[in-house]
């Protein structure tokens, strides 16, 4: 019987001591003016209002204090991509800044 009580114990306290998943303000999708006005109002990143955000190319970055929630442009709004957790604003924005374009190959014409 106390064996029992210890299994149960021991798999009560294994449970309770998971991690949560972490908990993020931003939200899921917003428009292009909305991402454009955030990004102007905290200058790029540059000024903390009670967030950050910048935006590069197709990407708008927002910073919580978990981490970054990185958005991608998808012709009308943007729609949230990624969330990386525990980054800065400026190490997102390097993540997404140092990844290579490929160039689209032209279809071969027949002479």
């Amino acid at each position: 019987m106390r064996s029992r009580i210890v299994g149960v114990l021991c798999l009560v306290v294994l449970c309770a001591a998971a991690p949560p998943k972490p908990k993020t303000i931003a939200p899921e999708s917003f428009p292009h003016s909305v991402a454009m006005f955030l990004s102007s109002l905290s200058a790029d990143g540059k000024q903390r209002v009670a967030f950050k955000a910048s935006a590069l190319g197709t990407h708008f970055f927002f910073e919580e204090q978990t981490g970054v929630s990185v958005y991608v442009f998808d012709g009308v709004g943007y729609r949230r991509q990624a969330f990386l957790k525990g980054l800065t604003l400026a190490q997102a924005v390097q993540k997404y800044r140092n990844v290579p374009r490929t160039r689209p190959v032209p279809p071969r014409t027949r002479p």
